[in-house]
């Protein structure tokens, strides 16, 4: 290596280069595109860290290139990102960290199929239910809370359905079932018996009023009996 840095402290920047990391499909076009919203996907995922932070074992539901992923794996021992796309998992396995800090399970999963039982602490989806048709939430959501063991906790994060007249022409095309504060609480209601509404304006979480919310929040514990 010809190149030095100015200042010595920055030389191993160069020795890591070769080590950059791939921002994955999703990430990738967000970051080209719009890359405030990229903050905005990332403050989701440090919700979803400090919630679960200290768990065993996680699962997330529909993880995409999981590139937020790396944040809430830095607060729990083990975690298992699932998709039911093959294309992102995949692309995930195949660019893989190897460095064990950073160890996540993939594997191509169908929520719709049935629950994915490994003892489980906490299993979350970011931006997934709004995708949900109303028909399948349930049988979606149920087997969410079956992958839980019975000391489990849920954590669902989803745009709006406020927000929607602002959402990007893709966007509308994939959220057939945006939801409001009390939509969202009478579903994961059916599952479990404490549902706690948060809502967040881009990368702020907070317990302000619903309906200005662009985002919402349902952190759900106590799993009811199937």
């Amino acid at each position: 290596m010809t190149e030095t840095t100015k200042e010595k402290q920055y030389q191993f920047l160069l020795e890591r280069e070769k080590h950059l990391a791939n921002l994955g499909l999703m990430s990738s076009q967000v970051w080209q595109d719009d890359p405030r919203r990229l903050l905005f996907v990332l403050a989701r995922y440090k919700f979803v860290a400090k919630m679960f932070s200290g768990m065993n074992k996680v699962l997330e539901v529909g993880c995409a290139d999981a590139f937020g992923t790396r944040i809430v794996r830095q607060e729990v021992k083990e975690i298992v990102a699932t998709d039911f796309d093959p294309v992102f998992i995949g692309r995930n396995q195949a660019q893989a960290d190897p460095d064990p800090r950073w160890h996540i399970s993939f594997k191509v999963h169908d929520m719709y199929a049935g629950p994915l039982k490994e003892d489980f602490d906490g299993v979350y989806a970011v931006d997934v239910i709004e995708h949900i048709p109303a028909a399948q939430e349930r049988q979606f959501v149920g087997n969410m809370a079956s992958s839980l063991n019975p000391r489990g906790v849920c954590l669902v994060g989803t745009p709006s359905l406020q927000s929607q007249q602002y959402a990007s022409p893709p966007s509308k095309a994939g959220h057939v079932n945006c939801k409001d504060a009390p939509g969202l609480r009478l579903l994961m209601s059916q599952f479990f018996h404490n549902v706690f509404i948060f809502s967040m304006n881009d990368e702020v979480v907070h317990t302000g009023f619903h309906p200005m919310a662009h985002y919402l929040w349902a952190l759900c514990c106590h799993r009811k009996s199937s």
